[in-house]
């Protein structure tokens, strides 16, 4: 081979031929609104006490980290509550690993994960990643579910890993516990209720976390990128019985979790009362949001998330491109014609809606 090869000079995988990296685009500018982060940074506070943590910490450093998560699992268990302890709870690097572990357990060759359109624009590649054989159904028109659609798709796909996002990415749809609980009920599929964005719900208390002890099938999945602000320190973490956080133990790989994102992890837990708070203001500004884009002249998805679909557009990329001249950067996802904008601070919010009043009266 030659020294300098090309990727098609390599001998890769076939399915992975002609694939890109993921990545949502990384750009320098003023507002930016595409990837559904908190826009709220650690507090002074709450820096510091990271940095006090890790300081004291440091010493330790040339030593693996506890490779069970102990401490940061209990911290996890003890903010979810409904009585779950560290043996239902699993840790990894961001939900995508969280998913790479449970794909790894219940996916792999001749096994099949199931979810529904449009949705998390990840979970093709978690399944190809895991040699899982991927299948889509279409959620109803207004991006709703029902336990008959689903039920029906599990069994023509024969789907052995079945995924429910709610609220949904990207139109910010919830799906009501009685449909998964009726799900549930008539499936002994493993069910994935990715809840990322529950604590920006209109009713956070409503989650699939209450049927955890009647559906040993059953496994939540949550991050603490978006509600707690902690999106650069990478924890995703799921709730489920033990045996399946056992087979996700077998999979994982040594020492997945540094002992550095254990433990800010771990500070930001102890300060979730004020993050919890911002999330409350954010959730204000997305209903805010619900009302301000249909008075400037375009349709939105009613989001239970901290972000919202709005459009369609004729050229959604040129919509796009002429935001980002602004220096305001949205998501091109979703339906065709549909860009998607994440909640951001009061002044960058009200900056996307200046942009966004200038750009619809040149193009129309």
């Amino acid at each position: 081979m030659k020294p300098d090869p090309t990727l098609a000079d390599l001998p890769l995988r076939p399915e992975l031929v002609g694939e890109e990296p993921y990545g949502a685009p990384q750009l320098d500018v003023p507002v930016l609104l595409n990837v559904n982060e908190n826009p709220f940074p650690p507090s002074a506070e709450i820096a510091a006490d990271m940095a006090a943590t890790l300081t004291d910490a440091a010493t330790g450093f040339n030593r693996y980290p506890d490779r069970e998560a102990t401490a940061l699992r209990t911290a996890l268990a003890g903010y979810l509550g409904h009585g779950l302890t560290i043996e239902n709870i699993w840790a990894a690097n961001g939900s995508n690993e969280v998913m790479t572990h449970v794909l790894g357990a219940f996916g792999g060759p001749g096994r099949t994960l199931l979810s529904f359109t449009p949705t998390y624009s990840m979970y093709p590649e978690y399944a190809r990643n895991t040699h899982t054989r991927y299948v889509t159904a279409p959620r109803h028109d207004d991006y709703t579910l029902d336990a008959g659609l689903v039920l029906a798709a599990i069994a023509e796909h024969d789907a052995d890993v079945v995924i429910i996002t709610t609220p949904n990415n990207p139109t910010g749809t919830p799906t009501s516990l009685a449909v998964i609980e009726q799900v549930l009920a008539g499936t002994d599929a493993i069910v994935v209720v990715d809840e990322a964005y529950q604590e920006f719900s209109r009713h956070p208390e409503q989650t699939a976390l209450t049927l955890l002890p009647r559906f040993g099938n059953l496994i939540v999945s949550r991050t603490m990128s978006k509600a707690f602000a902690l999106a650069g320190g990478r924890i995703g973490y799921l709730a489920a019985a033990p045996a399946i956080v056992d087979a996700c133990r077998i999979v994982r790989l040594p020492y997945h979790l540094s002992a550095q994102t254990q433990l800010v992890a771990g500070v930001a837990l102890r300060h979730a009362g004020f993050l919890l708070s911002q999330v409350d203001q954010l959730s204000r500004t997305r209903d805010e949001m619900l009302v301000r884009l249909p008075e400037l002249g375009v349709d939105v998805i009613d989001s239970d998330a901290n972000f919202c679909l709005f459009g369609p557009f004729a050229d959604r990329h040129d919509v796009w491109q002429r935001l980002l001249s602004r220096g305001v950067l949205v998501r091109e996802t979703g339906p065709s014609g549909w860009l998607r904008v994440s909640v951001g601070t009061p002044a960058e919010t009200e900056t996307f809606y200046t942009a966004l009043a200038e750009v619809l009266e040149e193009i129309r």
